[in-house]
């Protein structure tokens, strides 16, 4: 069994959002597209509460500066996708009616959450992995936003799973902050992630 992974396509990630990675939008119908090929579509949804620890605003500090939380060194973004707003909605044009699941992170005030299977403490599950596991999913396509962080970090999470996994770049779009991207990109190679 086959499913498709629908990272963060949300407003907050798209032009005009809080932290919008470029050309964010432009992957959407690309994406409704595929839907229909596999056994399972699942989206995941970036929720977090107002005055998240990853928010700068949080620590008084600038946006896209480095902190160290007590899980271990923390990117401090701007707010967004805060519970609720339009910014955590997703897409409007993304086809949300397609998806078995919707699976919520980043909904602990004290821990940051990038990839789909664990908290960034990397040991609190989201229950994404038991959910796979019960529906007899052992494949994976990962696709959406943003390539160098919540994708990169769900596709290595799977693969060390034991999931076969593929990240199509083509349906990903990248902050690229700091040569995060090219570090992503090796990463998931290297993990075993199929970059198609």
């Amino acid at each position: 069994m086959h499913a498709l992974i629908v990272i963060d396509v949300q407003n907050d990630f798209c032009p005009g959002g809080a932290l919008a990675v470029p050309e964010g939008d432009t992957i959407v119908p690309g994406i409704n597209a595929l839907m229909g090929d596999f056994d399972a579509v699942i989206l995941t949804q970036d929720w977090h509460p107002a005055g998240h620890s990853s928010f700068a605003s949080h620590h008084g500090a600038e946006p896209m500066t480095l902190t160290e939380l007590p899980y271990g060194p923390q990117v401090l973004w701007p707010d967004h996708c805060v519970q609720g707003t339009p910014g955590a909605a997703f897409h409007k044009d993304l086809m949300t009616d397609r998806a078995d699941l919707i699976i919520r992170k980043g909904y602990n005030p004290a821990i940051d959450s990038y990839s789909a299977f664990f908290e960034n403490d990397k040991t609190t599950p989201t229950g994404l992995e038991g959910y796979l596991r019960t529906r007899g999913i052992d494949t994976l396509t990962m696709v959406g936003l943003a390539t160098d962080f919540c994708v990169n970090y769900s596709a290595v999470d799977a693969a060390r799973l034991g999931f076969t996994v593929t990240v199509r770049q083509d349906l990903c779009r990248a902050i690229d902050f700091d040569g995060s991207l090219t570090a992503a990109l090796e990463g998931m190679a290297g993990a075993g992630v199929t970059l198609a």
